[in-house]
């Protein structure tokens, strides 16, 4: 006999998948998917009783969105992606996405490096150490003895 939770293929129709299947399928919660519904990210199809129903193509979804998200997309931009048909647009939106990623790239990199200088900072307190000072400096906006710049 056959899982509750698929349900056999019948004239032609694809097998389908419940709710809970997919959401433990990927390790997400039920609302996760009634969420990414909510905000048209998912449409899955019914029954008669109103209880969704996946088929591969929703499996697929589901993996572009997680992939996305890994990528540090957000939910609206995967959204947009999703919702326009138009290459071009698609291309504007990742470019613009790109560009904020390079941005929390090169941040990240500076912070690797402040937190590379004080592991291998030869002061007791790295907080005194001429780098970090520079650091901090230009965070503010001022040079190391503290006058503005």
């Amino acid at each position: 006999m056959k899982s509750s939770k698929h349900k056999a293929p019948a004239d032609g129709e694809r097998q389908t998948m419940s709710i809970g299947a997919l959401a433990e399928r990927f390790g997400l919660a039920t609302h996760v998917l009634r969420h990414w519904e909510a905000m048209g990210l998912l449409t899955p199809a019914r029954d008669a009783a109103g209880r969704r129903h996946y088929r591969a193509a929703d499996l697929t979804r589901v993996a572009v969105i997680l992939r996305a998200k890994e990528a540090g997309l957000s939910l609206e931009t995967i959204r947009s992606l999703v919702a326009t048909g138009d290459p071009a647009k698609r291309r504007d939106i990742l470019s613009e996405e790109a560009e904020a990623l390079r941005c929390r790239i090169a941040a990240a990199q500076a912070s690797l490096t402040v937190i590379e200088c004080a592991l291998g900072c030869e002061h007791d307190d790295f907080s005194q150490c001429a780098h970090f000072q520079q650091a901090v400096a230009d965070r503010i906006g001022t040079d190391a003895a503290g006058s503005p710049a």
